[in-house]
């Protein structure tokens, strides 16, 4: 087997810094809202008209003349405004890779296309977080679209590492359970993510501070119609919420429970991939394993500890990273590659069934 062409190694390395910084992305992003600071600059793309955070007693002056309603916080500002360059030069570099898969490989270009309009669509949602006062249904978007830029990034980087492989031309039965579980989990994983996201957006986080679900008589105040109203008019700012205690505790219990139910798909699809005889989906069922063991550590911490800002920041990252192993996985089963073509050869027919 051929090994990789030295534009396929060069895209590989860019795909590999590209994940990494939407990964940094991702984490600033999620510190940048669980300390409020996503309204640390009152605009966008600058910070009161300024291309960085007034620091100057006269530019501070200007700035809170100009905008009277959110006084100067440095420290909030200087939170928004990093995590704007970070996401900047990420936008940079995901049209550099775009135009780079384009060129050396035409197969992968709507995958390059489709990652470029996520950016634009992005950098409005960006935009529309601040200008619309952190409307939940805005930032959770805004969450979904950095999550699904890393997932994309993954599968690029995926078919670069495996396209030289060459699968095996297996019947479909063998492996139909475990992909379309592997299918079915990832889909269920999303929802959580997104259910986290609306947790989140919604300052719901803290409105459960018992196990395994809520506390007190919290079946009684359960209020779905408010709690998943997606469209919430009528309010000049919408931070730290304006959803009454009941939609919130809604909220809040709905993630616990998808929690649950994540965990014991997760679960199930971990003995699966274990059950198999490929070696490579063994090591994501490990992967998996300790990812979603550290997710639910600290999702019991973020209650026990009323949701300490590093350990709320790593149970996002975790999830990312969760996430994209599922990707991952899904490449491996749907591709019927399971051996890294670097290393070895591809799988038999019997390593890859169940």
């Amino acid at each position: 087997m051929q090994g990789s062409t030295a534009p396929q190694q060069r895209l590989q390395k860019i795909t590999l810094g590209a994940l990494a910084l939407t990964f940094v992305v991702i984490g600033l992003g999620a510190y940048t809202r669980l300390a409020d600071a996503g309204l640390g600059c009152p605009d966008w793309p600058g910070c009161y008209g300024q291309l960085s955070v007034p620091m100057k007693s006269q530019d501070v002056m200007a700035a809170e003349q100009a905008f009277p309603e959110r006084p100067v916080e440095a420290y909030k500002a200087w939170l928004e405004m990093i995590h704007r360059y970070f996401a900047g030069t990420l936008g940079l570099v995901v049209f550099a890779l775009a135009y780079l898969l384009s060129k050396h490989q035409p197969s992968m270009r709507n995958l390059g296309i489709g990652m470029s309009v996520l950016i634009v669509a992005q950098a409005a949602l960006g935009m529309w977080t601040v200008t619309l006062k952190l409307m939940p249904v805005i930032v959770m978007l805004h969450l979904l679209g950095g999550f699904t830029l890393f997932c994309l990034l993954a599968l690029t980087f995926c078919r670069l590492r495996f396209a030289n492989a060459e699968p095996k031309l297996l019947p479909m039965r063998p492996l139909f359970n475990l992909r379309s579980f592997a299918a079915v989990a990832t889909v269920v994983l999303v929802l959580q993510i997104l259910l986290g996201g609306w947790t989140s957006s919604n300052y719901a986080a803290l409105m459960c501070t018992s196990l395994p679900i809520c506390q007190g008589e919290w079946a009684t105040h359960l209020d779905f119609a408010n709690a998943f109203a997606f469209i919430q008019l009528g309010h000049d700012n919408y931070e730290f919420g304006v959803l009454d205690y009941g939609a919130r505790m809604t909220i809040h219990v709905s993630h616990r429970i998808g929690a649950m139910i994540t965990t014991i798909c997760l679960l199930f699809l971990i003995v699966q991939l274990i059950r198999s005889e490929s070696q490579m989906l063994k090591s994501f069922a490990k992967v998996i394993g300790v990812g979603l063991a550290i997710q639910v550590w600290l999702g019991i911490a973020n209650v026990i500890f009323h949701l300490p800002l590093i350990n709320a920041v790593m149970h996002n990252l975790g999830a990312a990273l969760l996430l994209v192993t599922l990707v991952a996985t899904n490449h491996a089963l749907w591709s019927r590659v399971t051996t890294d073509p670097l290393s070895s050869q591809v799988s038999s027919d019997k390593e890859l069934s169940l």
